[in-house]
């Protein structure tokens, strides 16, 4: 892993938008796969700067998105379909046809399961994931566990991540109990793996992703084992590494 600690999310959020300005001016047809939640929201507002000014664009570019909520129609709005059109797609000169992500009201969510990781295949996989890291050191929606997932897959959310959550609604009991998810296999999949995580509150799982043994309780230290992940980190999420 190749850490980096800033003075303020708002550098780290910048760093983390030169790395995607960087694939894609590399190579214009890339594959990204974005997150949610209110990590990523500083670097999706570089991109949309550096997009808007013409330094680089989304024309030829395809998106996965990591995970949505199973029961939230798209139009609602703490679903993440509305959440990525909201803060990144609407402002971006990219084809909605390359937009892609999981429909929390399908019929079946693990045959939409199936559909999507089949998408991701037939895109070639990710080019560079964007993650963020729960408190309990999920990513994506892959909660800890005694195994690592493979494809992408529905799955029961934790309490505690139902906990964390729970902000973004007017009550905790409307938070939906399931979400689909990319599968760890997927994660790791990816060419470039690009994890972002701020605050005090993120610290403990930060320093188990990266110094702690690779461990399933702890989604993200399989990380550990990819050849290419940018962690970006400010002083606060990085606090329990400095001592």
């Amino acid at each position: 892993m190749n850490v980096h600690i800033f003075d303020s999310k708002e550098q780290a959020s910048k760093a983390g938008a030169i790395l995607f300005a960087a694939q894609l001016m590399d190579d214009p047809e890339s594959v990204l796969g974005f997150a949610t939640g209110s990590t990523p929201l500083g670097l999706y507002a570089e991109l949309v700067r550096l997009n808007q000014e013409g330094i680089i664009s989304f024309q030829e570019a395809t998106t996965f998105n990591l995970d949505e909520y199973v029961g939230l129609e798209r139009e609602h709005k703490e679903s993440y379909h509305y959440f990525m059109h909201e803060n990144l797609f609407s402002f971006l000169d990219i084809d909605e046809e390359r937009v892609h992500v999981p429909d929390g009201m399908a019929v079946d969510p693990e045959s939409e399961a199936v559909w999507y990781e089949d998408m991701i295949d037939e895109a070639g996989g990710i080019d560079i994931q964007l993650l963020g890291i729960g408190i309990n050191g999920h990513i994506g929606f892959n909660e800890p566990s005694n195994v690592f997932s493979q494809a992408t897959h529905a799955v029961e959310l934790t309490e505690s991540t139902i906990e964390a959550n729970a902000r973004f609604f007017n009550d905790k009991s409307e938070v939906p109990r399931q979400a689909l998810t990319m599968g760890i296999g997927t994660i790791m999949g990816a060419m470039k793996i690009v994890l972002v995580a701020f605050g005090a509150n993120k610290a403990e799982a930060v320093k188990a992703m990266i110094d702690g043994p690779v461990d399933p309780q702890c989604p993200a230290s399989i990380l550990q084992l990819h050849d290419d992940v940018t962690v970006l980190l400010d002083q606060e999420a990085a606090s329990l590494l400095l001592e």
